[in-house]
């Protein structure tokens, strides 16, 4: 082998071997993508059961119900549309009736939002960006100054 074909044979792995990390790298992202919806949104989203989403809006005055032991049941709503939602697990402590949410786990085939994480809200003004301009472009809420 010459030391040019010794040089593009190097030339030929290295890229190669990016183009293999590249590949594996986007796989694995768009294994763990989960979409944001607002409730008014998943009827029309097609969404099928089992699909990891991110749910967002405002948790529904008089829905928080706590079952047994860390089983909390609540809604979430942008006051258009709603959904229940079912989480197992210690809520975030600014967690309240009224306030921003953003919900990630799976809709079940059953129309129950199963949430593995719960993200509330981090002070008074705080609205998740995300929930914000959902609740904007539906007319529902409006920032204060």
């Amino acid at each position: 082998m010459t030391r040019k074909q010794k040089r593009l044979a190097v030339i030929g792995g290295g890229i190669g071997f990016i183009a293999l990390a590249a590949a594996l790298t986007f796989y694995a992202l768009g294994q763990k993508t989960s979409y944001f919806y607002m409730p008014a949104d998943l009827p029309t989203a097609h969404v099928e059961p089992g699909q990891r989403i991110r749910l967002g809006g405002l948790v529904g005055n008089g829905s928080i119900t706590r079952g047994e032991g860390l089983t909390v049941s609540f809604v979430v709503t942008d006051e258009i549309g709603s959904v229940p939602v079912r989480y197992t697990g210690i809520l975030p402590d600014l967690f309240r009736e009224g306030q921003g949410v953003v919900t990630e786990g799976m809709l079940g085939s059953d129309g129950v939002f199963v949430a593995d994480n719960v993200l509330a809200k981090h002070d008074e003004t705080y609205m998740p960006r995300e929930v914000a301009d959902g609740l904007k472009a539906k007319g529902v809420w409006q920032e204060t100054q």
